[in-house]
């Protein structure tokens, strides 16, 4: 005879098992990506992320606004700009496209929430994050762009600024120029323990920001490492970072719960475009429930310790009633 002690009394009927559960997807913190271009046309899709497009500023603010209305109150904007350079001069111009699109959108609705990634990938010529010489990524000359990049977004409004490049020291210098500009109120969202990762793939070419040459694994961390996100983390947050990012997530959901429990600040996770087109793809083929998949992902990567999640899925979670 076993006891009675039934657990299976808890999952009896769908009511019961929502009262008792103990993790919940938050649609009030999902974060929806935008890709905005320069140049091109009005709209584009993106044909390795099915249901996403490369837009224009005009039709960014149609989307928010769109988007807005479901629910979302939180965009991360990534820029496409029309020309490139070696010192990345369209990431930190007053008129550039990230700029813009920030004026724009805060213009046409001051409650959302508009996060802009700092990074100077896209605006680079050979497509890293940092200043090259001599085929080599600098580090400590590449964080006066940077700084120069989150003031900018600042300047037209930005209400989070948030570095990927993972520069050693730059939430520190972006951090210092912020104040030093007085934008002593403006978060850094930092993009902590971004490992160098296949799952980027779609990503570059949604914003064309795939490296000329060699890759990126001497400034993203390694797969293989766990202790080290957690120096990482610290260092960013001894910086004055007042989010961090574990990037990406699927495959990293220990890393996000190591992450949790050592900080006290609140910890995003983002769903990279790989995991969402790997879910996009499986869906198409039939192989797999799409609403289903989403739900049992998102609720691991909130389950193993997140407080937010940048996801691509976010406007069709809201659009069709997901949550």
């Amino acid at each position: 005879m076993y006891n009675d002690i039934r657990p299976r009394r808890l999952r009896a009927s769908a009511a019961v098992r929502n009262l008792a559960a103990e993790t919940a997807v938050d649609g009030r913190r999902l974060i929806m990506p935008h890709f905005v271009t320069e140049t091109g046309p009005e709209r584009e899709p993106i044909a390795t992320m099915p249901g996403i497009d490369r837009v224009s500023v005009n039709e960014l603010v149609r989307d928010v606004e769109a988007d807005l209305k479901l629910g979302i109150f939180y965009v991360l904007l990534f820029g496409i700009p029309a020309a490139k350079d070696e010192s990345a001069s369209g990431a930190y111009a007053d008129d550039g496209v990230v700029q813009r699109a920030v004026r724009a959108v805060k213009k046409r609705m001051p409650e959302v929430c508009v996060v802009t990634d700092v990074c100077l990938c896209e605006y680079m010529s050979h497509g890293h994050c940092g200043i090259v010489k001599d085929g080599r990524v600098l580090n400590d000359p590449t964080l006066e762009l940077l700084a120069r990049t989150a003031v900018s977004h600042a300047g037209s409004g930005a209400d989070i600024v948030a570095p990927s490049d993972m520069m050693d020291g730059r939430v520190a210098a972006i951090r210092d120029a912020l104040d030093g500009s007085g934008f002593i109120d403006t978060p850094i969202l930092s993009y902590a323990a971004k490992y160098a990762s296949a799952f980027y793939g779609p990503f570059r070419d949604a914003a064309g920001s795939a490296p000329q040459f060699g890759d990126r694994r001497s400034y993203q961390m390694d797969c293989r490492n766990a202790i080290e996100a957690e120096k990482e983390v610290m260092l960013d947050i001894d910086e004055g970072a007042d989010i961090v990012m574990v990037k990406p997530a699927l495959a990293y959901l220990d890393i996000i719960r190591r992450v949790r429990e050592i900080v006290n600040v609140p910890v995003c996770a983002y769903n990279v475009s790989g995991e969402y087109s790997m879910v996009k793809a499986a869906a198409k083929l039939g192989y797999a429930d799409e609403r289903m998949l989403v739900t049992e992902i998102l609720t691991g990567i909130f389950r193993a310790g997140a407080d937010m999640v940048i996801s691509y899925h976010t406007r069709e979670i809201f659009r069709e009633g997901w949550l």
